[in-house]
């Protein structure tokens, strides 16, 4: 016996995602079927219930509550219901994770910062894409954003009770970013702790390390359940002398998208990819999004093989962003 699903797209304040999420959702979807979904997820494809557009999708036993939980941090999801009696919805309650308040990714805005939802959406992914696909609900994971910026994907991770580290070669953006967390965690009167010091090997400055630790109740601060967010304020490529090997269960990030810097942006991942590779643990997976105009998704797929990774995603998440750019992204696996 088949059984139907419906899942409200939430709308997003990016029109031009807006209008490509119904289709993003039915490949992120996929992913979670494949990794993660005790029921057997088939045929995700875009249905309309009295005039709205919902993502549909059948199942050959009904979803569980573990495949809720799991389907309740879908990048889009707004609602999520059950299809009964042909155009009936039954709604299922939605338990995702979301250890603070959701205005520590919304708050932020600042020109170039990617659309939260796709952050979201890449980070699940790659998550899927590892060996720990099966504990993301329960596991405290340590994801790596290498090219951070000012910080959304720190702040997902933080959202879903993970650990995160961040690299960034601006200081300004650490600097934000710094001033950021500490006001926010401020106004939410949380327990945290926050220090920004240098960082010095054979007696030179060599980086800047911001540490702050966090949790979301009192009562989580004394009995030990806190969060660390680590930011470096370096060059990537240099990473791995700031970082243990293997230290990482995710890397996550969001490579330069401006056309006019091609050469650049393969000599980054030329040199970086390696870099972030030997940090991941063996078993987790490196998730890049990237600008097809700037560098063709078989080029990244060969740099991540060079690297001694497998890809594991092979599903389209490309789409139109903006003159110039159409993102895409790559999962491989170490």
């Amino acid at each position: 016996m088949s059984h139907r699903y419906a899942l409200l797209v939430a709308p997003s304040s990016n029109r031009v995602y807006a209008g490509e999420a119904p289709r993003l959702t039915e490949a992120e979807l996929a992913a979670f079927g494949e990794a993660v979904l005790g029921a057997r997820l088939r045929d995700p494809a875009q249905v309309r219930f009295g005039g709205v557009t919902y993502v549909g999708f059948s199942t050959d036993e009904p979803l569980s509550a573990r495949d809720i939980a799991y389907l309740s941090n879908v990048s889009s999801a707004y609602a999520l219901f059950g299809v009964e009696d042909g155009e009936l919805l039954r709604p299922l309650a939605l338990t995702p994770l979301a250890r603070f308040d959701d205005d520590l990714i919304t708050i932020p805005k600042y020109a170039g910062k990617t659309n939260e939802q796709f952050t979201r959406l890449l980070l699940n992914v790659t998550v899927l894409g590892s060996a720990l696909a099966g504990e993301m609900l329960d596991r405290r994971l340590v994801v790596l954003d290498p090219l951070c910026g000012r910080g959304t994907t720190l702040n997902q991770a933080l959202m879903y009770g993970y650990d995160a580290i961040g690299v960034e070669v601006d200081g300004s953006h650490v600097d934000a970013y710094s001033a950021f967390l500490r006001t926010w965690l401020r106004r939410k009167r949380l327990k945290h702790s926050v220090e920004l010091h240098p960082v010095r090997q054979e007696h030179k400055r060599v980086a800047r390390r911001l540490v702050a630790t966090v949790a979301p109740t009192k009562e989580a601060h004394r009995a030990g359940d806190t969060q660390h967010v680590t930011v470096l304020h370096a060059d990537t490529v240099q990473s791995r002398r700031l970082l243990r090997s293997g230290s990482c269960d995710v890397v996550v990030t969001d490579t330069p998208y401006g056309i006019a810097h091609r050469a650049r942006t393969v000599d980054l991942l030329e040199d970086a990819v390696p870099v972030w590779a030997e940090l991941l643990r063996r078993g987790g997976a490196l998730g890049l999004s990237f600008n097809t105009h700037a560098v063709r998704r078989d080029e990244v797929a060969a740099l991540l093989a060079g690297a001694g990774l497998t890809v594991v995603e092979t599903s389209d998440f490309s789409h139109w962003v903006d003159q110039g750019i159409t993102r895409d992204l790559v999962v491989a696996r170490r």
